[in-house]
């Protein structure tokens, strides 16, 4: 699994800059091979080419996988299509940067697998040439991507920008399981020691992080207990699910939508009061892990496995993978708690629609049309699925009705852990529509149970209004560049150090300036045009 998603308009501020008097664009070194004239490319059928031919490809792994080249699916689908893959892998919390740099360097991969290109890159490089439009391709070599298009027009228009391009190749699971990444998890076991009730509102549950820091209730007899850690601003495992408490629902965006009307949380005074409610009852009385602001997820998920169990409260999408499996089962999932005003409710995630910059082929690439027939073998449904979950005989067997349906996993070892060593994984090309499910292939155990976890806990309490993924205009996309990605990190900056040290009130107004000053109101108007935009076509389809 994929731990954090990366913000689909953000990138490292100059790479265009550098990209000018660098390389970045241009013509390519390398002459196309024409398909039509190349005797050793099948048209159709596999393999794909009669003589081994290599490419070479830049993508990022998670933590625990292997060099692409040792993964069982990438070996099958060598020996299937006779395309050698050079992989550069490198990990994903470097990818973004490293990417960056390559594409600024004009020192290009034929292509870039499960590349995350956000927009901004999609328009600016398919623009300048340093990435090529793949539509033609994809109507003459993609036979299962172009019947998906024509099947799902809705999927098109996603990924399709707004010059009439298809620059980059999509990824999803149309599973609906992203709606909120926050579950907020509680240790049952101390409560039930300790005499207390799940908690059912934010007071009642400020009164069990005192309780665990309190009254040792692991019994070892040593004040190790941590009543409560997170992850701050980061995907599955911040508290933005709290900030709903007060009466506006929050979310890494800081970005909702009520009644057509797009709203920025983090300057709104129910946010604020939510900041000093957080820091007065909980960071000054010692109940939040101080290391929830710097903590990497190695670090965060192995305090979940120390020898005595420490870890009172947590948010993660998944209650295996922080404590694992036999631990679990002192654990609790919260429902949003009520705020002392009576408010109950929670953010729903941004966009759900198909990832747009899965998959794109570089102008260096000597044989496009080559690597579409390899990509496209990854859009056959029960092929997306191998690539996210894992392969069949690891991960799946077929049942009688040719479904993939999942093996028991190995003991002792976690579904996020043991996928990240057998596959790609979520973010990656493939497509697995809502329809594939449960046809082509079951839903992962863990992914129904949270799919349970979610109609249970948090679905009764989200609004269905969320702000859709929208491919703007080249200039808003300037424009919002210019904006978002330093105004981000002065919000969320300062949010850190609202919980840690306070003075809310003091410095809230001047906190609120600066976000003008920053260009916050310009933003929202963009953001509001694109959704009135967005709506008035879908009203037109």
């Amino acid at each position: 699994m994929k731990l954090f998603k990366r913000a689909g308009i953000l990138m490292l501020a100059g790479v265009f800059a550098l990209s000018g008097c660098s390389g970045g664009g241009g013509e390519s070194k390398n002459q196309t091979v024409n398909p039509d004239q190349d005797a050793n490319f099948n048209k159709t059928g596999l393999p794909i080419v009669k003589k081994a031919v290599t490419l070479k490809m830049v993508s990022p792994k998670a933590a625990l996988a292997p060099d692409y080249s040792k993964m069982e699916i990438f070996k099958r689908l060598e020996k299937q299509t006779n395309v050698k893959i050079d992989w550069e892998n490198i990990p994903d919390t470097d990818f973004a940067e490293k990417k960056n740099l390559l594409l600024a360097s004009g020192d290009l991969p034929d292509a870039f697998y499960g590349a995350g290109f956000t927009d901004y890159e999609l328009i600016n490089y398919g623009k300048d040439g340093t990435i090529i439009p793949l539509e033609n391709l994809i109507d003459q070599y993609a036979p299962n991507l172009k019947a998906l298009l024509d099947r799902r027009p809705d999927i098109k228009l996603a990924i399709t920008a707004p010059d009439g391009h298809i620059y980059g190749l999509p990824s999803w699971e149309e599973n609906k399981l992203d709606t909120n990444p926050f579950f907020h998890v509680i240790n049952k076991n101390w409560l039930d020691k300790l005499g207390l009730k799940v908690p059912q509102t934010l007071d009642e549950y400020t009164q069990a992080l005192i309780a665990f820091k309190t009254k040792d209730p692991n019994g070892n007899g040593k004040a190790d207990e941590i009543p409560l850690s997170f992850m701050h601003m980061q995907w599955c495992s911040d508290i933005a699910g709290i900030f709903g408490a007060f009466g506006i629902p929050d979310n890494l965006e800081h970005r909702i939508v009520r009644e057509g009307k797009v709203i920025f949380t983090a300057s709104q005074p129910q946010y604020k009061e939510a900041l000093k409610y957080i820091h007065d009852n909980w960071y000054k009385q010692g109940l939040i892990d101080p290391e929830s602001f710097t903590q990497d997820a190695a670090q965060y998920l192995a305090k979940g496995k120390t020898l005595d169990e420490t870890l009172g409260s947590y948010v993660w999408w998944e209650v295996e993978e922080v404590v694992g499996p036999e631990r679990s089962k002192d654990y609790a999932l919260l429902p949003p708690l009520k705020g002392p005003n009576g408010d109950q409710m929670i953010g729903r995630n941004n966009g759900g629609g198909p990832g747009r910059g899965s998959f794109v082929i570089t102008k260096e690439n000597r044989y496009p049309a080559m690597t579409m027939r390899w990509i496209d073998q990854q859009y056959d449904p029960y092929m997306a699925a191998q690539i996210h979950w894992g392969p069949l005989d690891v991960v799946f067997k077929k049942d009688e009705k040719g479904k993939m349906v999942n093996l028991p996993l190995p003991q002792g070892v976690s579904a996020g852990e043991f996928r990240q060593k057998v596959a790609p994984g979520t973010g990656n090309p493939g497509v697995i529509t809502f329809d594939d499910f449960g046809k082509v292939v079951d839903m992962e155990p863990r992914a129904q149970k949270r799919a349970e976890y979610l109609e249970k806990y948090y679905t009764p309490y989200m609004k269905k209004e969320n702000y859709p993924s929208i491919f703007f205009e080249p200039d808003e996309l300037d424009k919002i560049n210019r904006i978002e990605p330093e105004l981000i990190k002065y919000v969320n900056t300062q949010r850190g150090k609202f919980i840690v040290d306070g003075e809310v009130d003091e410095k809230w107004d001047s906190y609120v300036k600066t976000l003008e000053k920053m260009g916050l109101n310009e933003l929202m108007e963009i953001y509001q045009k694109g959704l009135d935009r967005y709506n008035a076509n879908l009203k037109n389809k």
